[in-house]
C-alpha cells in the first residue's frame, strides 16, 4: 500500500441536488454519477493505469476521484486506494479523494455517509490529515494560512475544518432544502 497523508474532500460541482443518475435502470444507456464523473474527468484529459484498471472497476477509464458519495448517500468506489488518483494536483501521490455530488449543499444522507467514511478512513491512515480541495491552494501571500480570496476552487462548499472541529455534524448552511 502506498503512503497516505492526506485524504482530501471534494465536490462534483454539479447542480445540488441533481443525483447525476441519467436514463432508467436495468438499462444499457443508464449513466451513474461515478460514470458521468468518469466521462468530465476523461475530457480533461485524466487516463487511469491499464494495469490498475483491469484490476479495479474497469469501466471508469479516468475518474480521479476514490470515493463517491452519491445524493441518496451511497458511497462507491472509483480508483483503488493503491492506485494515485488524480483530483488535486500536486498532491495526488499520498492522497485519497472523496466526492460529493454537488456544489455546495448536500443531503441529510450525504453528510452521514461522509462521516462514516472519515472515521473510517481516519481509522486505516491515522497519519492522514483531512482537507477540503480549496485547502490545497496556494499560499500566495505565504502567511501559512490559505485564506478566501487564494481559493482556486470553492470546493468541497463548505470549510472542512470547521466540519472536523464541530464532531463532523452536517453543517446546516450546506444541507439541501
Amino acid at each position: 500500500m502506498r503512503p497516505i497523508n492526506l485524504i482530501v474532500i471534494h465536490c462534483s460541482a454539479s447542480p445540488n441536488g441533481d443525483s447525476l443518475f441519467r436514463g432508467s435502470p436495468g438499462t444499457p444507456g443508464l449513466q451513474t454519477p461515478e460514470s458521468m464523473l468518469d466521462s468530465w474527468h476523461a475530457l480533461r484529459g485524466f487516463k487511469r493505469d491499464p494495469k490498475a484498471r483491469a484490476a479495479f472497476n474497469p469501466a471508469l477509464a479516468s475518474i480521479g476521484y476514490h470515493f463517491v458519495i452519491y445524493t441518496d448517500g451511497t458511497s462507491v468506489t472509483g480508483r483503488g486506494l493503491e492506485e494515485i488518483g488524480a483530483h488535486v494536483s500536486g498532491f495526488n501521490q499520498k492522497s485519497l479523494g472523496v466526492c460529493m455530488v454537488g456544489t455546495d449543499k448536500f443531503s441529510a444522507a450525504q453528510w452521514q455517509t461522509l462521516r462514516e467514511l472519515i472515521t473510517s478512513l481516519c481509522k486505516k491512515f491515522p497519519e492522514a490529515r483531512v482537507v477540503g480541495h480549496r485547502d490545497l491552494s496556494p499560499d500566495q501571500n505565504k502567511n501559512g494560512v490559505v485564506e478566501k480570496f487564494e481559493w482556486l476552487k470553492i470546493c468541497p462548499g463548505f470549510d472542512v475544518l470547521a466540519w472536523l472541529a464541530s464532531g463532523m455534524a452536517p453543517v446546516v448552511s450546506a444541507l439541501v432544502p
